[in-house]
């Protein structure tokens, strides 16, 4: 795959399992940016070991040749790989993650662009350094920004949806086998309707197996709205959503995801 796949979904709906997926299928590294508001070059890309240079410096003093050892802390052994160099520089072909790329600005997401198109980038004090494997490049994105159609135009696409319930058991069945079929796909009836309600953060797919498991933990029996109560912060992670989530309305919509509501 020479082109970057973008991967866009809500959160939640297993984006980043792709990234890891064709990772272990490739028997490759998996190399992970996060991205965020605010992330900057140094943290993506390099930076040099200022304490490790320091330290050589004050070891060099008595030499007297400073230009030698200014050419000597500016190698490649003071250079602090951040994920994007370390994946051009990796020996094997590894998969680069770039996770949440519509966190980052519109600089950065230019400056990607950049390195997606040549997998080069330029250090100053050491020159163009190039690829000498391409990664396999997923990115991510939850459509918090729009990105931009250069990016776009750059990659291949793919949407990803919430699974239906009998796909989503089946993910359920498959992480956590320990855990019974009927209560995964009790887990999963609540989930599939919360994702109905107007909720401020529906309930990803991580989220119903951290509930399918807190559900094990209270014990056997057909999950009642009472046991749902108990264990549903594990299944909702919002404060406002949470306080509507009552032990009755829990119990309406069981009855109603039992029944296949709508």
């Amino acid at each position: 795959m020479e082109k970057p796949l973008l991967v866009e979904g809500a959160a939640g709906v297993g984006k980043t399992e792709i990234a890891k997926a064709v990772a272990t299928w490739l028997e490759a590294e998996l190399i992970r940016l996060q991205c965020y508001e605010g992330l900057d070059l140094p943290t993506a890309l390099y930076e040099w070991n200022y304490q490790k240079q320091l330290l050589h410096i004050r070891l060099q003093d008595r030499s007297g040749d400073a230009e030698a050892v200014q050419r000597t802390i500016f190698g490649p052994d003071f250079l602090l790989e951040r994920p994007l160099l370390r994946a051009i520089r990796c020996e094997a072909r590894p998969v680069l993650l770039i996770d949440e790329v519509d966190r980052a600005d519109e600089e950065f997401e230019a400056f990607l662009l950049e390195l997606l198109s040549d997998f080069q980038v330029s250090i100053p004090e050491l020159g163009t350094v190039e690829a000498r494997t391409r990664p396999v490049v997923v990115l991510t994105s939850n459509g918090t920004r729009e990105l931009s159609d250069a990016l776009r135009r750059r990659c291949l696409y793919l949407w990803i949806d919430y699974p239906d319930a009998a796909r989503e058991v089946e993910i359920l069945r498959r992480r956590r086998p320990d855990i019974a079929a009927s209560r995964a796909r009790e887990a999963v009836q609540l989930a599939q309707r919360l994702r109905r309600e107007r909720l401020a953060k529906p309930p990803g797919v991580a989220e119903t197996l951290d509930f399918a498991a807190a559900l094990e933990h209270l014990g056997p029996g057909p999950l009642c709205p009472a046991t749902a109560r108990d264990a549903i912060g594990a299944l909702v992670k919002d404060p406002n959503d949470l306080t509507g989530l009552t032990e009755e309305r829990l119990g309406e919509l069981l009855a109603s995801s039992g029944d296949g509501g709508s």
